[in-house]
Parts: structure tokens; sequence; C-alpha cells
């Protein structure tokens, strides 16, 4: 195999420019769920307490399956008494189709697409004040949302290079954006995604995961002291015992003109340690992926399967990660 003898952390470089600008997420739906039982609802069903989700904060949120696999990763926001979410455009039918079974349980509550919203991303605080305003001076921390004229607009998690990075759920329509500010693509959306650690799921990666694996629970995405929910007891514990073996890593890669799919096997001599979770190319055969790697091979020469041309170098994130060590605590 053609790879590094070690698999030794680097620290952050400038090798990726700083892009700012604003991208268009037309792969992502916003959900209203409306009614009396909507906070009821979205309580047993997913991993953030709604209570914590206010119109000054939005929190992450995964919905599991009864193993604590999670098929749904997701974002809250109050929005008066209503809850919204975002779903990817190609799953959403599905993941609508399976919350509804418990929805029935709660008469007078609705769950519907808003068809006229839109959500935009921005990249870097001086796009975010062009398009949105000098409020958005205000939101200096990763939950932080601001109700705006024609939606809210929320502070995501910089990327580890500090590029701030929020997305403006507009739900009235199309509010137009200043015409010097530059579009990105999707693709850059996601590079900078993954430059922040923060992973989506795909197809091939629904019920993959414990949200932990994921590193949901640095990202604002687990409540630990909520009551029940499908799939806590895996969750729960998963965190209270330790039990956590494997989570989220970023990796760049070189030697190859496009990015490992989903799910392809990150390997430590013959031995399968890990898979890639999301991947982007980000220059002339070379990019950045996150991939899910077991604790005990995290310092080992690893490779992709079947592309021993290509080179893995360990990341940092832009936050830690204690369950690493296994002597840190796990509390979170």
């Amino acid at each position: 195999m053609n790879h590094q003898d070690s698999l030794q952390q680097t620290e952050p470089t400038s090798s990726h420019p700083e892009i700012n600008g604003y991208a268009l997420l037309a792969n992502r739906d916003i959900v209203r769920i409306s009614g009396p039982g909507a906070d009821k609802f979205v309580q047993g069903q997913f991993t953030q307490h709604v209570d914590e989700v206010t119109p000054q904060q939005s929190l992450r949120a995964a919905a599991c399956n009864p193993k604590g696999r999670a098929y749904c990763l997701t974002r809250l926001v109050r929005d008066q008494q209503d809850l919204l979410m975002d779903l990817d455009v190609d799953q959403a039918d599905t993941i609508l189709a399976h919350l509804r079974k418990y929805l029935m349980l709660f008469r007078g509550t609705t769950m519907d697409l808003i068809p006229a919203a839109r959500i935009v991303g921005l990249l870097g605080e001086s796009t975010a004040i062009a398009a949105a305003g000098d409020g958005s001076k205000t939101l200096t921390r990763p939950g932080q949302a601001l109700p705006t004229d024609s939606g809210i607009l929320i502070r995501l998690e910089d990327t580890v290079e500090h590029t701030a990075r929020y997305e403006w759920w507009q739900l009235d329509g199309t509010p137009s954006l200043p015409a010097n500010l530059t579009e990105r693509s999707i693709d850059d959306w996601n590079r900078a995604s993954v430059l922040a650690g923060v992973p989506w799921l795909t197809p091939d990666s629904i019920d993959a995961y414990v949200p932990q694996m994921l590193n949901l629970q640095h990202l604002q995405g687990v409540h630990f002291k909520k009551g029940c929910y499908t799939g806590q007891e895996v969750i729960a514990r998963m965190h209270f015992l330790g039990q956590l073996k494997k989570s989220l890593f970023r990796l760049r890669f070189s030697g190859a003109d496009t990015a490992p799919a989903t799910g392809t096997k990150l390997l430590s001599g013959d031995k399968s340690v890990g898979e890639v979770v999301n991947a982007t190319v980000t220059g002339d055969g070379q990019g950045e992926l996150l991939a899910v790697i077991r604790h005990d091979a995290q310092h080992d020469p690893l490779a992709l399967e079947g592309a021993d041309q290509v080179v893995l170098e360990l990341q940092d994130l832009p936050y830690p990660v204690p369950e690493r060590t296994p002597a840190s605590s796990t509390d979170t």
C-alpha cells in the first residue's frame, strides 16, 4: 500500500483559501410542525430537548430507530409556537412517512413541507451582514438564532479555518440577495461543512450510526438528560457507560480526482476499521473527508479500500472529542 507510515494528526493549514459568499441549498426542504402536540411529538422522536429550542436558540437533533441508529439528522428551529426542521429533499418523503406513524397519536397536530421556503447558506461574517443586516453581528456562538423579516438567521459552527457559517431560513418566498455577493455551489457549502466537522446522512449511511459516532453530542445535537424517545436506551447507555468505541474524524486525501463514496472502507492493513461518511474534492487530485473510525486504530496507517494510491492525512476538527482518549470523561 502506498500510504504514510503513520497517520499523524496535522495542524490546520491555509491550503484551502477562505470561501465567502452564499449557496442556495436547494437540496433541503423545511418542514413545519404545528398544533397542540407538536412539542410532545418531537420530544418523543428526536435526541434534542424541545424546551431548549427557542426563538433565540436553534439546535441540531437526530431521529433514530429503536436500535439507536440515526435515520435523520436535522436542525430544530422555533417559529412562534411551531417547530421547524430541515430534511434532505431526496429523503424527505420517506422520513415524513415514518414519522407520521407516531404523529397519528397527536390529534390536531400537523407536519407539512413549506413549499415556498428555502435555506440560504452564508459563508463569512461579511456575507451575513450584507445579506441579513447588522443584526447578524449579535450571533457569535453556534445555535444562536435571530428572527428576520423573511425568516430566521442561524449561526452554525465555524470551519477549522475560522470561516463563519450561517443558515438563513427564508419562510416567505425568496427575498433577493445583494447583487455584489458571490454565489457558491452546494459542493462549496459541503466542503465548508466537512471543514467544520459536521456530517450529513446519505442513503448509504441511514441507520448506520448511533449519533455519538457522528460526534453529534459535540454539535449541540444530543440531550442526555431528557426523557424517553425512540432509541434513547442505546444512546444513553453508550454515553453513560463509556461504550463509544468509534467516532467521526476529518482526513485529507490526495491521489484521487473523485471523492470516495459514502461507505468506502478504511483499512488498517487488511482489517476494516472505519468507513467514509462524507467526502468532497477541494483541488486537483485532493480533497477532504469525514469518516467514522475506531478509536483503537486512529494512530494506525490507513488506506482506502481499493485505492492504494490514495494518501490519507488526519486533520484537526474544530472541536474536541474527549471520548477518543480512554482516560477522559465521556460526560458532555
